[in-house]
């Protein structure tokens, strides 16, 4: 097993050294060759590869949040996936591979600490068994290094609290900070000249006289900046920036919110690496699993509910317009009456801690009410037709009328493993700015 963990709690204390931005007056203009909005994994990622492209470009990444990684990127899971449940030949499963191996290279260069603790995909009844085997197929197809189908007996090998019948076994799974992550890949954007602008919510994009810089980016506290040509990655928001330069409303953004159980401190060395269910194909959530994480903590499940607000990360966060926006959209009445059974037990798993612990038991039977208590929760942002059909692949936009259209590109969908594909996926977007923009 690879562990990198020397001076990681210092590290965090720390809180690194964030990357250094500046913020604009209001009257204060900026002209930019290319505008990223958005300071996720995905955003800063791509900025840093085509700024490392492009060397002689002047390019800036604009946040709202008081520091990058604030939301999705923030709060997942942590884990570097290998590549196991995509379609192979497809989009995603490329992508996961290539960025499984990139991420730990990067790690290795900058010295940023992670763990290949492994996972165990495990079947604990026949049913799961044959659709282990076809996930067995499926990782073989896309390369997924290590990959092993393992009988019930090893299980306990690499688990020794885990029961099962079989098991798919990724030795190369791992663990890491991708918030960390974030920070460094802003960094290396900084050192080749890239401006950082935090506190910078995008309320506008309009018409800018300068013929060199023909688009104005406009914050809700009086900020701008110029551009020729911007990128949105605006994970949560994604929709909400398409909407301000004339693009469709829809594909549209519902937050799910993952809500964690914390295993007790006292038993938290009864998991040594990541296990998960199998997934059930009737339903488009993976199911709760178990999580180790970079400070030792351990995380179990997440369950998946709809957030009362997009940045909703408290069962009480409500922001009502969004949530009234969210329950009138024709495509989440479709989606919750097609899961209507699995989600109400999703909610009740939310309220009722003994639900969620019942699921865990059928992996780690030795875990119980009290060894969990509450922890942590995310927000998935997960884009829905109007059919209520999630939109599973990478989905981009640019408007087709007003003279914005040809400036502006979307990424409105980056889907997971987005964090463990972030350096595959920046080069993928950028070779897209490249073709799109002409660059």
């Amino acid at each position: 097993m690879s562990v990198r963990v020397s001076h990681y709690l210092l590290f965090k204390k720390l809180n690194t050294k964030n990357v250094n931005v500046r913020k604009l007056s209001t009257d204060t203009k900026r002209n930019y060759d290319v505008v990223v909005v958005g300071g996720g994994i995905v955003g800063v990622a791509t900025a840093r590869e085509f700024l490392h492209r492009h060397k002689t470009a002047k390019m800036a990444i604009v946040e709202k949040e008081k520091k990058l990684a604030m939301h999705q990127t923030g709060h997942n899971s942590g884990v570097i996936h290998a590549g196991i449940y995509y379609t192979p030949g497809s989009l995603k499963a490329k992508l996961c591979v290539e960025g499984h191996h990139l991420c730990y290279k990067y790690c290795d260069e900058k010295n940023i600490p992670y763990k290949k603790v492994g996972k165990l995909i495990v079947a604990t009844n026949e049913v799961e068994l044959t659709r282990l085997k076809d996930l067995h197929e499926r990782g073989i197809k896309n390369k997924v290094p290590g990959l092993e189908m393992i009988e019930g007996t090893k299980i306990q090998e690499i688990e020794p609290h885990c029961k099962g019948l079989k098991a798919l076994w990724s030795p190369e799974t791992g663990i890491v900070d991708f918030a960390m992550m974030t920070d460094y890949y802003g960094q290396d954007f900084k050192s080749l000249g890239g401006d950082v602008h935090l506190n910078f919510k995008v309320t506008k994009f309009s018409e800018n006289s300068d013929p060199n810089f023909p688009v104005t980016i406009q914050s809700s506290d009086g900020q701008i900046v110029n551009a020729k040509y911007i990128l949105t990655c605006g994970g949560l928001q994604s929709d909400k920036l398409a909407e301000l330069s004339g693009c469709s409303p829809t594909p549209k953004i519902i937050p799910f919110r993952g809500e964690y159980l914390l295993l007790d401190k006292s038993k938290a060395n009864m998991i040594k690496g990541n296990i998960y269910p199998v997934p059930d194909p009737r339903f488009p959530f993976l199911g709760v699993h178990f999580t180790p994480r970079m400070n030792g903590d351990v995380w179990l499940g997440p369950n998946a509910v709809l957030a009362f607000k997009r940045e909703g990360y408290k069962l009480f966060d409500i922001n009502l317009g969004e949530l009234i926006e969210s329950l009138t959209y024709s495509g989440f009445r479709k989606l919750a009456l097609k899961y209507m059974s699995p989600g109400i037990e999703e909610f009740w798993k939310s309220i009722i801690i003994s639900r969620q612990v019942k699921q865990l038991q059928r992996f780690v039977p030795g875990i119980t009410v009290n060894d969990v208590k509450r922890g942590p929760a995310g927000v998935r942002a997960q884009a829905l037709d109007e059919n209520g059909n999630l939109v599973d692949d990478f989905f981009f936009d640019m408007g087709d009328k007003g003279p914005l259209s040809k400036r502006i590109l979307h990424c409105r969908n980056a889907p997971s493993p987005g964090a463990t594909s972030s350096l595959a996926i920046a080069k993928m977007i950028a070779d897209k700015l490249e073709t799109n923009f002409k660059i």
